[in-house]
């Protein structure tokens, strides 16, 4: 495992569209696991792969629970609204509120591409939508309703 780049705002790559991944094969363990290991150093709650320069769909994400690692993850429901505040590992110092989904189920491939369906509450339905976006090339400043100072932040990096 090793520490990845997390790349920053004016980096073009975080606007791309990111690719399908064709088989979880070693390589994307590694992505997944030098992934983890970046967000837990970052004190983030996710990671998208374009994050770390690498345009797949790959996301991690622990809001509190344990790791949870998706390739090629996809929103397969949504139910209600929440709004919260967010930052973002590859934004320093920005911090907005952002309206998301209160429930979101979303379906993809474990690391041993396992087909799996994960539902998630409140800061995992936030981080998981957040993520989600990054591999469309979606940053959670366009989706800011209001920006907030350090003194309101207290939010989640992600």
């Amino acid at each position: 495992m090793a520490l990845r780049e997390i790349r920053k705002y004016e980096d073009e790559l975080l606007r791309k569209k990111s690719r399908t991944v064709e088989e979880v094969d070693d390589r994307i363990r590694l992505l997944i696991d030098d992934m983890a290991e970046t967000m837990y150093k970052a004190d983030g709650v996710g990671l998208a792969a374009p994050q770390v320069g690498v345009l797949r769909r790959v996301i991690v994400v622990d809001a509190g629970s344990g790791l949870i690692a998706l390739v090629n993850p996809e929103i397969v429901a949504s139910e209600g609204e929440q709004i919260g505040v967010e930052g973002c590992l590859s934004i320093p110092d920005v911090a907005g509120e952002v309206a998301r989904p209160k429930i979101l189920t979303v379906r993809g491939l474990n690391r041993d591409g396992e087909l799996i369906e994960i539902t998630g509450e409140d800061l995992l339905a936030r981080a998981l939508s957040h993520e989600i976006d990054h591999l469309d090339g979606v940053l959670f400043i366009d989706r800011v309703i209001r920006y907030v100072d350090a003194e309101e932040e207290g939010g989640i990096k992600e």
